[in-house]
């Protein structure tokens, strides 16, 4: 039985579980998908994303909408459907990326 614990604990299995240890953390990171409100800034846009909450008392569903600032070196427009992840704190309101560019805007 001793072997088969050595065996186990070989050392170049330690980067192996470094790097997926690294992409549990990342993966961890949120995610949603909304709407460019705003481009009017450098580098930065306002999404819009929308949630339905069921009323607790009514028990119907009601739209609630939240928005994110997100540094965008895609350069998304207003009315693009975007995926934004979290990052640490870029500026005083901003911690969140637009990862990708889900749908472009109708022109």
């Amino acid at each position: 039985m001793a072997e088969e614990e050595i065996q186990i604990e070989n050392p170049t299995a330690a980067p192996d579980v470094e790097t997926t240890e690294k992409d549990a953390r990342r993966s961890r990171r949120s995610e949603k998908v909304g709407v460019v409100a705003s481009d009017k800034m450098q580098k930065s846009v306002v999404v819009r994303v929308d949630r339905l909450v069921r009323h607790t008392k009514y028990r119907r569903y009601v739209r609630r909408t939240s928005q994110f600032m997100a540094h965008d070196e895609l350069g998304a427009t207003v009315g693009d459907k975007v995926r934004i992840i979290e990052t640490r704190p870029l500026s005083a309101r901003k911690r969140w990326r637009v990862v990708e560019i889900l749908q472009k805007a109708a022109k």
